[in-house]
């Protein structure tokens, strides 16, 4: 049974260069505007307890057919059919009065999802506990925070049990430990065979949460299909498009500094204490030469009891853009947990006859949590360069020639 349907939508806006052209448009009955197409005859269906994901750059049209689906947007043409409860995270605070308390809140958006009165007073408790606000919950949501709003709005969406979820980049507001139990409440959903849209610019969290993806492109449908060969083509683009974004000296110690700033306010999982690439014989090196062997290495001590997890490296060509990831998930003779607060552990990665021929990058080595789509704690090294070799392309392969005269 198809749960989601969805048949030759588009979506028109009109584009007015002054707003007096409005009121002129009216009065002498000829356009004023040109017309900006976000969405253009968007077709596909998703059958029950299915998952898909929805990737493209900003102004894709991503977010748009996502308003239409939660019937916030009114589509130009087309049709579509969702079948069941619906329950929506879109833009940050919509549904909230900003004047209500948090708890009036639960109460407004629980009702405008379908949810009696009685029903509401019984998934109270629980809603509050899980957004973690009892401090906060009286006060008006006016006061709370992007991440507060995201943590309100998530709890009510999942408490209420929907048939349908609708979210729209929700996990990339708030810290790692609500993102965790976001993560583990969207595979509950898949465990009890709900349907979930999900829109996100994380590749690896599409990937994972998805069994099908969409790539929307200007407002077009791209590619449709499994969601790793879809995320692998949409990668493609934007390596070769270089829409990601770089990493400056600036912002490495802006990350710091902000972490750091996160610490003096709650005790993280772990630390990083240092993240180095060294020699086979042991001297920490920034210049590399391609097909030579390397380790990287990083010190973790773990601040929590009871942390489960999985310690992974990457090279990273920019901070979204990476070139190699390397995760201990599959490797069973890596201890994974769970570890206690106090246990520190030195962690090495032999990287044998490196194949980038050219460029600057950097490794990013971390700590991730058991399903390895959040990272715990993650740390970028100094940039790295590897020095120019003959050939062209970014990478080099070991090789021997053979050429038999017949």
């Amino acid at each position: 049974m198809s749960r989601v349907s969805v048949n030759n939508i588009s979506k028109q806006f009109k584009i007015y260069n002054r707003p007096q052209d409005r009121l002129l448009e009216l009065l002498i009955r000829k356009p004023r505007h040109s017309v900006f197409h976000v969405l253009n005859d968007i077709s596909f269906a998703l059958e029950d307890g299915k998952s898909l994901g929805i990737v493209g750059i900003n102004g894709a049209g991503k977010s748009t057919l996502l308003k239409i689906l939660a019937g916030t947007l009114q589509s130009t043409s087309g049709s579509f059919e969702l079948i069941g409860q619906v329950a929506a995270l879109l833009e940050l605070g919509a549904g909230f009065h900003p004047e209500f308390s948090g708890r009036k809140n639960i109460h407004l958006n629980a009702s405008l999802l379908g949810v009696p009165e009685q029903n509401i007073v019984e998934l109270e408790n629980d809603i509050i506990e899980f957004s973690e606000l009892e401090q906060f919950i009286d006060r008006p949501v006016k006061t709370y925070s992007s991440g507060m709003y995201v943590r309100l709005a998530f709890s009510i969406a999942t408490m209420v049990r929907p048939d349908i979820l609708i979210i729209d980049e929700a996990l990339s507001v708030g810290d790692l430990t609500f993102q965790k139990k976001c993560i583990q409440r969207m595979n509950e959903f898949k465990e009890q065979n709900k349907t979930l849209i999900f829109c996100s610019h994380s590749m690896f969290h599409v990937q994972e949460l998805c069994e099908m993806a969409i790539w929307l492109d200007k407002g077009q449908i791209k590619e449709i299909g499994d969601s790793e060969q879809v995320v692998g083509h949409y990668e493609d683009f934007c390596n070769s498009k270089k829409v990601y974004n770089t990493i400056s000296e600036n912002s490495l110690v802006e990350e710091e500094a902000s972490d750091k700033k996160k610490d003096e306010l709650k005790v993280p999982d772990c630390k990083i204490s240092s993240l180095h690439v060294r020699s086979m014989d042991g001297r920490e090196v920034t210049s590399l030469k391609s097909l030579e062997d390397y380790v990287l290495e990083m010190k973790i001590e773990v601040l929590k009891d009871q942390i489960e997890g999985n310690f992974g490296f990457a090279f990273m060509k920019s901070a979204e853009e990476p070139v190699a990831s390397f995760l201990t998930t599959d490797i069973d003779q890596i201890e994974k947990g769970p570890f206690n607060k106090g246990d520190k552990f030195t962690v090495s990665l032999t990287v044998k006859g490196l194949p980038m021929r050219v460029g600057d990058f950097y490794i990013l080595g971390g700590l991730a949590d058991k399903s390895g789509l959040l990272w715990y704690e993650r740390k970028f090294s100094k940039l790295l360069h590897i020095d120019a070799n003959k050939g062209v392309g970014p990478i080099i392969m070991d090789s021997e020639w053979s050429v038999k005269k017949a």
